[in-house]
């Protein structure tokens, strides 16, 4: 029988976490089994436990590889120099809302993080700060409480307004409130001390 090295084993446990990111954001977090989620790993049920000890373990992991991605993305799109408004745009745009399993774990995932474990609140948590702090920083914001929190409203506005184009039935409204959402996000974006509010 021939034995793995180390690196094997991790590019295998890497490979779980990211197709279980994009099979929950996909699914959801309940409607995705271990034996799914294996299969589409490409992997037997028998080698999840060589790697995780439960579902919550490696949603943990999921959740925090999720927000890294999501950070790493954020920052690719701020160093190619586009305008905030094409960042606020192709989020809120019906190509993200269509694809789930591409696009933000928040969006996705949020109602279910809420009701998961206080692991994964967590891995939430620390992970979605690194988002927000990473976008301050490169908006010159600065790591201040106020910036940080004022960040995460607007980011909750993002989140919400996609959660609610996903959840509506027709079609022009979903995209109504898409394109509302946009222009709620823009005329935010300044923060109070420079519009002298």
């Amino acid at each position: 029988m021939a034995r793995y090295g180390k690196e094997h084993k991790q590019e295998t446990r890497q490979r779980i976490v990211e197709t279980a990111g994009r099979r929950f954001k996909e699914d959801g977090i309940d409607g995705s089994g271990i034996a799914g989620l294996m299969s589409d790993a490409g992997l037997t049920n028998g080698a999840f436990y060589a790697h995780f000890s439960s579902k919550e373990d490696l949603l943990v992991h999921a959740v925090a590889d999720q927000l890294r991605a999501q950070a790493e993305d954020f920052a690719e799109q701020a160093a190619a120099g586009g305008p905030a408004d094409g960042f606020v745009r192709g989020y809120l745009s019906a190509r993200h809302r269509d694809n789930p399993g591409d696009g933000c774990p928040s969006a996705a995932l949020l109602d279910e993080i809420a009701r998961s474990t206080d692991a994964t609140k967590q891995a939430y948590t620390e992970g979605v700060l690194g988002v927000i702090d990473g976008i301050n920083t490169r908006r010159g914001q600065g790591d201040s409480e106020a910036a940080r929190v004022r960040t995460l409203s607007v980011f909750a506005l993002m989140v919400g307004t996609l959660q609610l184009s996903r959840a509506l039935a027709d079609p022009q409204l979903a995209d109504a409130v898409l394109e509302q959402g946009i222009r709620n996000v823009l005329a935010l974006r300044t923060p109070p001390e420079e519009t002298g509010g």
